[in-house]
């Protein structure tokens, strides 16, 4: 069972990630070869104060 796992910064609707779901299984299923329903994708929505660059917060990034 293929397991997926996508980190991205908070801000995105349903409806894109809904999309993004449906995009990334078929991709998946016609690369391996594989039924939808075995694959799984876990996401992870992280805030701009939990991500850093060059040790500066894209939080604080923003304010400049």
């Amino acid at each position: 069972m293929p397991n997926v796992i996508i980190d991205f910064l908070e801000g995105r609707t349903v409806e894109q990630k809904r999309e993004m779901a449906k995009r990334v299984t078929a991709a998946i299923a016609e690369t391996l070869d594989c039924p939808p329903e075995v694959i799984q994708i876990i996401m992870h929505e992280i805030s701009k104060d939990q991500v850093a660059y060059a040790g500066v917060l894209l939080s604080d990034k923003d304010l400049s």
